[in-house]
């Protein structure tokens, strides 16, 4: 038996033509642009985690110094926070600035927390989320609620 020359098994075309690539291109950006958004919401969920659980940390720290002071406090630092110069305390991987005020009759019995989104979290739908200490939540974006919190 004789066996194949090179000449012999090059006998078709292999390979693609510009055409099929472009169409597996095409396939791909259909794909990217349909998975892409998806990826960056749930990039800014895990983000808004960062917010949401700083805010939750610095109200349980709240309600401790409001059980011996007899008042809630809108200065972080007493409650061991560090702040910067606006007196706002950073969440822990740095997506969200914290602030306090007073909110309701005043200090001794109200205080609501605000997470302000920074740097990268800057683009996240929510906007600024909040949280006072009769467990209110609220936000300043479009999405409902339960999507935030």
């Amino acid at each position: 038996m004789k066996q194949p020359t090179l000449k012999a098994c090059r006998k078709g075309n292999h390979g693609f033509t510009l055409v099929e690539l472009m169409i597996v291109v095409v396939i791909v950006a259909i794909l990217a642009s349909i998975a892409l958004p998806s990826f960056l919401e749930q990039i800014n969920k895990t983000r808004r985690a960062d917010g949401t659980s700083k805010l939750l940390e610095i109200m349980q720290a709240q309600e401790r110094y409001r059980t011996t002071e007899f008042t809630y406090t809108t200065d972080l630092t007493e409650l061991g926070y560090t702040v910067d110069g606006d007196g706002d305390a950073t969440s822990d991987e740095g997506y969200y600035s914290i602030a306090a005020s007073a909110c309701g009759d005043g200090i001794a019995t109200c205080v609501q927390l605000t997470a302000t989104p920074q740097n990268a979290q800057q683009d996240d739908a929510c906007g600024t989320l909040s949280l006072d200490s009769t467990g209110l939540r609220t936000k300043s974006g479009s999405p409902p609620i339960e999507d935030c919190w």
